[in-house]
């Protein structure tokens, strides 16, 4: 057994989350950075390409979430539990199974843009050029998703094995390189053609194009953890069972959130474009915490596998338990700061009495619960690491019924305004977390499904 994967196994949980965490938590805030700097870069072209990247976001922000979360969350806990079991010829034969379940996945990915993706932009709202942009933008990165996807597969096999240093330090390089790359790409600059919106796509495409070669190169060398070897190449029917058990369910949490999104916008909107302004606004600000969450999460899925792996489920609910703890203090933190204190940020986004107004509610009601949102989300990515997904879906299925939900009803029936959208998705967290908490508490884990 390597030195990795004792130390998961015999060291002091607190130390191991921070250990795991710091590199995740840089790497995913300068990627957050990234999507933040394209926002700027486009608004340069004016209102239409905002509008554009704006209906792009939904499938940009699914393809994301599904290779990097869901199908990366299954392969990161399969590897964690197999050297967990001292196991490292089936991690081996997993990180194969990884590059075959990415390259196909891409492949039906793009199937499914190019059949129904332009229908499915002209149903979100998309009409004349900003449909345009925001199909050509999203067909450049269904065109290149197999990068995308191996990318995200082979990262979550050095995660899964205790590297969380290596996948960081590519991140944030590719993350000061795309941003002067999308610069070039969209404005024409250093004699580079102009191909605005769709060059930020292209920017993103190349960049995961450039750390899956690196990363390949690192995993037939002996210095990865888990090495492609040709002997593990043979499909395995059992391996692509483990890494669907987990990869399967989990793909409903991005769509999900996706339909929450696109729920609670279209009620937002209907109180008119300044409310609906100042409702992006305070939504993307959840990019401030997202990192945090992700790193927590990433972090407790390779601790709690291993160890569950290695027959240790105690020891893996306690690790668990302290990941959750620690996500939720400093979400509720940053939450409640921002919450705290919106006159020193929300002008800087927007001038609109309105938006100002609604960005400051939705902040000032929504912020201390990033706490929630921070338990939910850690307790989501630890669950894959024990390969049981029933209960943080039951439980994302619930909050979206009560947001969702209870929003309309507020509205309708009970003729609230805005501001009730923003206490039913407060509720909603809190039914979410506390749910799903008392599910692990209670022995979810113990009885996996």
């Amino acid at each position: 057994m390597d030195h990795a994967t004792r130390a998961i196994l015999d060291g002091r949980p607190v130390p191991l989350i921070f250990k795991f965490t710091a590199p995740n938590a840089l790497a995913f805030t300068l990627q957050a950075t990234v999507n933040l700097a394209e926002i700027w870069i486009i608004g340069g072209l004016g209102t239409a390409a905002l509008a554009a990247i704006a209906l792009s976001f939904p499938m940009s922000i699914l393809l994301q979430t599904m290779s990097g979360g869901a199908l990366g969350g299954g392969i990161s806990s399969a590897v964690a539990r197999a050297l967990g079991n001292g196991d490292t010829a089936r991690a081996e034969r997993i990180l194969w199974h990884a590059l075959y379940i990415g390259t196909a996945l891409a492949v039906l990915f793009f199937i499914l843009f190019h059949s129904v993706g332009r229908q499915a932009l002209s149903f979100l709202g998309g009409t004349g050029a900003v449909l345009d942009d925001a199909f050509m933008y999203c067909s450049i990165l269904f065109s290149g998703g197999v990068f995308i996807w191996l990318s995200a597969a082979i990262s979550a096999i050095f995660r899964g094995a205790g590297d969380m240093a290596y996948p960081a330090r590519l991140m944030i390089i590719a993350s000061f390189v795309q941003v002067p790359l999308t610069a070039c790409l969209v404005l024409g600059l250093y004699g580079l053609p102009a191909l605005g919106m769709p060059g930020a796509a292209l920017s993103f495409v190349l960049m995961s194009a450039f750390t899956t070669s690196l990363m390949l190169r690192r995993v037939v060398s002996a210095r990865a953890p888990v090495r492609l070897r040709r002997a593990c190449m043979q499909l395995d029917v059992d391996v692509l069972r483990e890494i669907f058990r987990v990869t399967l369910p989990a793909s409903l949490n991005p769509i999900l959130n996706v339909g929450t999104i696109l729920g609670l916008t279209a009620l937002v909107g209907r109180f008119g474009p300044s409310a609906l302004a100042g409702y992006g606004i305070g939504t993307r600000i959840e990019f401030v915490v997202l990192p945090v969450m992700f790193a927590f999460g990433t972090a407790a899925t390779t601790l709690v596998g291993t160890n569950i792996g290695a027959g240790q489920q105690q020891r893996a609910e306690h690790i668990a338990w302290y990941a959750v703890g620690c996500a939720a203090f400093f979400c509720g933190v940053i939450g409640t700061a921002l919450a705290i204190f919106p006159e020193l940020w929300v002008p800087f986004f927007s001038q609109d009495p309105v938006a100002i107004q609604t960005t400051t509610k939705y902040i000032q009601i929504v912020g201390p619960a990033y706490a929630f949102y921070g338990v939910g989300l850690v307790l989501y990515f630890a669950s894959q690491g024990a390969g049981a997904m029933r209960w943080p879906i039951i439980t994302q299925i619930l909050r979206f019924v009560v947001a969702v939900g209870g929003s309309w009803l507020a509205i309708n029936l009970f003729d609230a305004d805005v501001t009730a959208i923003f206490v039913v998705s407060t509720i909603s967290l809190a039914i979410y977390a506390s749910v799903l908490a008392g599910s692990v508490y209670l022995g979810a884990w113990r009885q996996k499904t």
